[in-house]
C-alpha cells in the first residue's frame, strides 16, 4: 500500500492505496478540485482487505476543522443497506423467513389491508406503506414505539405486493421492527453485534454520545434556479397529498445535524459512518458470506441478496424506473431520461447495496470480491448518485479490469 497526501483548496487529503488503484485516487482528488467536494472519505476492499482508504477536506466549514481519518457523517439511506444486512443474518440463522407472513413476527401490523403482507414485501418496498398520511409529531422519528404504532394503523397505499414504491424513511421501521422482534434486541444493538463489531466498522445506527466528536455536519444541497425539475421534485412542490410529498416531508422531524436524531435508531436514514465503515460492513458479503473465519450468511442467502426482486418503470415514490433486491438497490441506469435529475446508480449486475441522499453509497460485489464505501458532508443533487460518488465507483471498476457501463451495468 502506498501512502497518499495532497493539499487542495478544501484541505489536506490523506490515506493509502494499492498502486493499481491510482486512477481512483485521481478521481477522489478531482472531486475536490473540480466538483466542489468539501469533506469526504472512500474505501474499497478486495478479498476483505483494503486496497483504497482515503479521506480529507474540511469536516466543519464554519469551524474550519479538517476531515480526519476517523471523521464520519450521517449517510441517510445508505442506512437501509445496513438494516438489510442485519435482516439477512437473521434469515441465515433461521430466525426470519422472507416468505413468511409479517404477522408471524409482528401480529399488530396485520390490520387495515395489510393482513397478507410478507417479509419479502417489507424488504423489496412493495408492502404499500411508503408514507404516513396524517402528520407525525415533531421528532416522532426519534420515538421507535410511536413510529411502529403509526405503521400498524396505516392503511396501505396499494394492496401489498401489487406494485413497489420506495419506502423512504419507513423502511427503517418496517424492516427494522422485524429485525428487532426476530433478534430480541434493538435494531442498533443487533446491527452492532452482528455486523459492525465483527467487521470493525465505523458505522452506527444510533450513535453513542462518546462518538459525537467525530461527526461532520451535513451541508444541504442548494437547488439551482431554473434547473429542469424531475417528476419527483414536481410532485413535492405541487401535490402535498402525493406519495412523494408525504414520504419526503412527513418524516417526523428528522435532521442529520440533530444529536437527538443521530442518537435515535433511525433505520431509514440515520446511520453515522464513513467510507471505511460502509466498505467494511459489506466486505463479508463480497467474499462469499464469510470474513476472517466468521460466517455471516450462507451461500443461498447471499445469492438471494443479489437477485432482483422487483423492477418497475415508475416507482410509486421516486417516480423513476427502479430495481431492488431484498433490501438493496441494484444498478439503476436512468442516464438517457432527460426528465430526471441524477437518478442513476451504476454498479455491476452482481452488486447490491444502497445509496444515501446527497450521494453516499455502500455496496458489495460478490463477483469482483469487492466492497465499496463513500461518505461526504456536502450533499449533491438528485435522488440517487451524483458525479462525485459515481466517478469513484466507475474508477474502482476500471481498476478491476471492467470495460464499460454503457449497458446499464459495469461489465468486464
Amino acid at each position: 500500500m502506498k501512502e497518499f497526501q495532497k493539499t487542495t483548496q478544501a484541505g489536506q487529503l490523506s490515506g493509502r492505496y494499492a498502486p493499481e488503484f491510482e486512477p481512483l485516487v485521481d478521481a477522489f482528488v478531482s472531486n475536490f478540485e473540480t466538483r466542489g467536494e468539501v469533506g469526504a472519505s472512500v474505501c474499497v476492499t478486495v478479498e476483505g482487505d483494503s486496497v483504497v482508504d482515503l479521506w480529507g477536506g474540511t469536516k466543519d466549514v464554519q469551524a474550519q476543522t479538517p476531515w480526519q481519518e476517523d471523521t464520519a457523517c450521517v449517510v441517510f439511506s445508505s442506512t437501509k443497506g445496513a438494516v438489510a444486512l442485519a435482516a439477512h443474518t437473521l434469515v441465515a440463522a433461521g430466525a426470519l423467513d422472507v416468505d413468511a407472513p409479517v404477522k408471524r413476527y409482528w401480529p399488530e401490523f396485520a390490520t387495515n389491508g395489510k393482513e397478507d403482507a410478507t417479509v419479502r414485501m417489507m424488504l423489496d418496498h412493495s408492502v404499500g406503506v411508503p408514507a404516513m398520511r396524517e402528520k407525525l409529531k415533531d421528532k416522532g422519528c426519534c420515538d421507535w414505539q410511536y413510529m411502529v404504532e403509526r405503521l400498524e394503523r396505516e392503511a396501505p397505499f396499494w394492496k401489498p405486493g401489487e406494485r413497489n414504491g420506495y419506502h423512504m424513511a419507513n423502511f427503517g421501521w418496517t424492516v427494522g421492527e422485524l429485525v428487532r422482534r426476530a433478534a430480541g434486541q434493538s435494531l442498533g444493538s443487533y446491527f452492532h453485534e452482528a455486523i459492525a463489531a465483527p467487521t470493525q466498522a465505523e458505522c452506527w445506527i444510533g450513535l453513542p454520545e462518546a462518538e459525537e466528536t467525530r461527526v461532520a455536519p451535513m451541508i444541504p444541497f442548494k437547488p439551482v434556479r431554473g434547473a429542469e425539475l424531475s417528476a419527483f421534485t414536481k410532485a413535492l412542490v405541487s401535490d402535498a397529498g402525493s406519495i412523494p410529498s408525504l414520504a419526503y416531508y412527513n418524516q417526523g422531524g428528522f435532521s442529520p445535524n440533530s444529536r437527538t436524531c443521530r442518537a435515535a435508531e433511525i433505520g431509514g436514514a440515520g446511520a453515522v459512518a464513513n467510507g471505511r465503515g460502509l466498505a467494511r460492513i459489506y466486505a463479508p458479503f463480497a467474499c462469499g458470506g464469510s470474513l476472517n473465519g466468521r460466517r455471516f450468511v450462507d451461500a443461498d442467502t447471499l445469492a438471494a441478496m443479489g437477485e432482483v426482486a422487483v423492477a418497475t418503470h415508475q416507482d410509486a415514490t421516486l417516480l423513476i424506473p427502479t430495481r431492488f433486491s431484498l433490501g438493496f438497490m441494484k444498478s439503476m441506469d436512468n442516464r438517457r431520461d432527460q426528465a430526471v435529475d441524477k437518478s442513476s446508480a451504476i454498479f455491476s449486475s452482481a452488486a447490491f447495496g444502497h445509496v444515501g441522499a446527497g450521494g453516499s453509497v455502500g455496496f458489495a460485489d460478490p463477483a469482483a470480491r469487492m466492497s465499496f464505501g463513500y461518505a461526504m458532508n456536502k450533499m449533491g443533487p438528485g435522488i440517487l448518485m451524483n458525479e462525485r460518488g459515481q466517478s469513484l465507483v466507475d474508477a474502482a471498476y476500471r481498476c478491476l479490469g471492467y470495460q464499460s457501463n454503457a449497458s446499464g451495468v459495469w461489465r468486464r
